[in-house]
C-alpha cells in the first residue's frame, strides 16, 4: 500500500467515533419497547461496538512500519504522549461532579466520595481504565502496541497473533463468557491486553503481509461477524447476561475485519478536505465526549427533558460540542498536555 492518505480510514474514525457516543448517549433505551424490551435500542448498541476494534486495528496498521523498523524507540515515543493524556483525563474526570444536583442539595465531596470509592474498590482495574470508564481504551492501546512492540524487538514478530488470539480467548472466557467457563480475572477483560492485543495485531499483519480481501468476501465477512456478535449477545442473555453489556465477543474480530478491508478497497472513499480536518480531532473528541454529555443530561434533567427528544438531540449535540471543545483546546497552550 502507497503511503498516500487512505481517506477511507479518516471515514471508518469518524463513523467509529459516532459510534462510541451512540454507545454512551444510550438512545431508545428506554422506549419503544418490543416485547417489554427496549430492543431498538438494544440493538443500536451492540451494532455500534465495531467502534474501538476498529481504532485498535488502524493503529496497528499504521504502526507496523515503525515497529518493524525500531520497535522499542516506536513504543517509547507512542506510549509517552498517550499515557500523558490519559493521566490528564482522568484527573479531571476524578475532579468534575457527575451530578450537579446532588453538589447542590448537598456538597462537592458528598458527590464525589461514592466515585471515588467505587474506583478505589478495585484499585487494580482502575490502574487499566482510569479516572472514567472510556479511558480504558489508551492503556489498552499501550498494552496491545508493547507486545507487539516486544515480539518485533526480540524476533518473535510470528508469534504475535497466536498470542494475541490467547489473549482474546481468555479474555472472553473471563469476561462476557464468564458465567458459561466461571473463569476469572485480576482485571476487567476489556481493560489492558486482552482485547486490544488482537486487534492491533490484525492491521499489523494485514499491511506486513499485504493481505487484501475482495470487497465481496470482506462484506461477507462483515455480516457474518456481525450477526454471530448478535446471536452471543442474545445467547448469553440466558445465562442473566445483559444483551447490551459486551464489549467484544467471539464474532467482532471478524465483523470489524471485515469493514476494515472494505474500507481499504476504496481508499478514496470520503476524500474531502472537511473530513481530512476532522481525523485530526477524533482521539480529542473521543475523550472529552463523556464529560459533554454527563453535562448535557444534567441540563436536560433541570430542563425536565425526557423521552424521544432526548434520544434525537443527544447524540449530534454530544458530537458537536465535543468537536468545538476539542478545537478550543487545540487552540490554547493545553492542546500539549490534552491533546496528541
Amino acid at each position: 500500500m502507497k503511503n498516500s492518505r487512505i481517506t477511507s480510514l479518516d471515514l471508518g474514525r469518524f463513523l467509529a467515533i459516532i459510534a462510541v457516543i451512540i454507545i454512551h448517549c444510550a438512545p431508545l433505551q428506554v422506549e419503544p419497547l418490543i416485547g417489554d424490551q427496549p430492543w431498538l435500542g438494544m440493538l443500536l448498541n451492540q451494532l455500534s461496538r465495531f467502534a474501538v476494534p476498529l481504532f485498535f486495528i488502524i493503529s496497528g496498521y499504521f504502526l507496523m512500519p515503525k515497529l518493524v523498523g525500531e520497535p522499542v524507540e516506536t513504543l517509547k515515543k507512542y506510549s509517552a504522549p498517550l499515557l500523558k493524556i490519559w493521566l490528564a483525563w482522568s484527573v479531571i474526570y476524578l475532579v468534575i461532579p457527575f451530578n450537579l444536583g446532588t453538589v447542590v442539595e448537598e456538597s462537592y465531596l458528598a458527590e464525589r466520595m461514592g466515585y471515588w470509592d467505587y474506583l478505589l474498590s478495585a484499585p487494580l482495574n482502575t490502574l487499566f481504565e482510569g479516572g472514567i470508564v472510556h479511558l480504558w481504551f489508551i492503556p489498552g492501546l499501550i498494552c496491545g502496541t508493547a507486545i507487539n512492540a516486544m515480539l518485533c524487538h526480540y524476533k518473535q514478530a510470528h508469534i504475535a497473533l497466536p498470542l494475541a488470539v490467547i489473549l482474546y480467548v481468555y479474555g472472553l472466557m473471563a469476561g462476557s463468557y464468564h458465567p458459561v467457563f466461571g473463569l476469572e480475572a485480576p482485571i476487567f477483560t476489556r481493560n489492558g491486553p486482552f482485547f486490544s492485543t488482537l486487534m492491533i495485531a490484525i492491521g499489523f499483519e494485514v499491511r506486513f503481509r499485504n493481505i487484501s480481501v475482495s470487497t465481496a468476501k470482506a462484506a461477507y465477512m462483515l455480516l457474518a461477524g456481525m450477526l454471530f456478535h448478535l446471536y452471543e449477545a442474545y445467547y448469553l442473555v440466558s445465562y442473566d447476561m445483559f444483551f447490551v453489556e459486551h464489549d467484544f465477543l467471539v464474532g467482532t474480530p471478524l465483523w470489524t475485519t471485515g469493514i476494515f478491508f472494505l474500507l481499504l478497497n476504496k481508499p478514496q472513499l470520503g476524500n474531502t478536505p472537511r473530513l481530512t480536518r476532522l481525523s485530526k480531532d477524533i482521539l480529542g473528541i473521543y475523550l472529552c465526549h463523556l464529560m459533554i454529555f454527563i453535562y448535557l443530561a444534567n441540563i436536560f434533567t433541570i430542563l425536565e427533558l425526557e423521552g424521544i427528544l432526548i434520544d434525537i438531540i443527544s447524540v449530534p449535540l454530544t458530537f458537536i460540542i465535543s468537536l468545538l471543545l476539542t478545537r478550543l483546546l487545540s487552540k490554547t497552550p493545553l492542546k500539549h498536555v490534552l491533546l496528541r
